[in-house]
């Protein structure tokens, strides 16, 4: 999701859950769906999570049904017209609800979360969407995400039966200071991918399911989305090296697969973000592809 509402809202400290393995911080805010708003680690003390507006941050973000105008409902005329769009953080003009957090046994974040239709000012979907964000064993710089949506529309409502749609796993937007953007190749090999501002967005398509974006000093954050079977979603939008995670200005990267979503069809799907410089990176996702030898693109629907 763009997010470009144009007024920045504040994360409060009291409803951040955050997660610290003495090199990576990672956090989520109860007031903000539990999406993802906070990302750090020791060599990038400052939070790498453009959080603008609630189309931000890094959250799951779901399309299924026809796209529809609802102008006459408060639909907002930029998102006109638009398909079912659950997402975790909230609509254009609000935040989503938090049902239930806890940590796991294993000190997990385990979240649920009512999400909001993006197009509409306030409106809640017909969905829970749950989330466990966690450090991955083996790995001090890896956040581990197992991502579900649960639909619950009726069958008869307004935007119909399944239809294919790009889904984004997940989406996630950085302050605009990780401007430089590259396809990791495997081996320890880079391709730097030159994407104009967006959007719309550019399209790239990694062989290894890796896309890095690294600051003007190396750092960066990498997105490994094993499930992703489509070109990715990528870009900057706005000028400048911003790392004000409230600013305008962000960098966006959303690995994408096809499905078609019913109205109570279950999709799962499990992704990886990896800091570090480009080495250390390119070494964690080597091992981390090492240890999952069977995963490839099976995001799944259940109907």
């Amino acid at each position: 999701m763009a997010g470009l509402m144009g007024c920045a809202m504040a994360a409060s400290a009291e409803s951040v859950e955050s997660l610290d393995n003495g090199t990576v911080k990672v956090g989520i805010d109860t007031d903000k769906g539990g999406a993802i708003t906070w990302l750090s680690w020791t060599r990038h003390p400052g939070n790498a999570v453009n959080l603008h507006d609630p189309g931000r941050v890094i959250q799951q973000s779901y399309y299924a049904g026809a796209a529809l105008d609802r102008r006459a409902d408060g639909q907002h005329e930029a998102w006109s017209p638009w398909p079912w769009n659950p997402i975790q953080a909230g609509g254009v003009g609000s935040w989503a609800r938090v049902n239930t957090l806890e940590r796991t046994a294993a000190g997990a974040l385990a979240c649920e979360t009512v999400p909001k239709l993006w197009d509409m000012p306030d409106e809640e979907a017909a969905a829970v969407i749950r989330q466990v964000t966690g450090f991955e064993p083996g790995f001090d710089n890896v956040v581990s995400l197992e991502c579900e949506l649960e639909c619950r529309r009726r069958e008869d409502d307004r935007w119909g039966p399944p239809v294919p749609r790009h889904q984004e796993l997940p989406a996630c937007y950085l302050t605009r200071s990780f401007g430089t953007v590259k396809s990791y190749l495997g081996d320890g090999r880079w391709r730097d991918e030159a994407i104009p501002p967006g959007p719309p967005w550019g399209r790239v398509m990694p062989p290894r399911g890796v896309v890095a974006c690294f600051d003007a000093t190396g750092q960066g954050v990498a997105i490994s989305s094993p499930d992703a079977t489509e070109a990715w979603n990528v870009g900057p939008h706005g000028d400048g090296a911003s790392a004000d995670p409230a600013a305008g200005p962000c960098m966006h990267v959303a690995p994408i697969a096809t499905a078609s979503l019913g109205p109570r069809s279950v999709f799962r799907f499990q992704a990886w973000l990896v800091v570090g410089d480009e080495r250390e990176i390119a070494t964690t996702v080597d091992a981390l592809r090492n240890s999952y030898p069977n995963e490839g693109p099976q995001a799944g629907s259940d109907n």
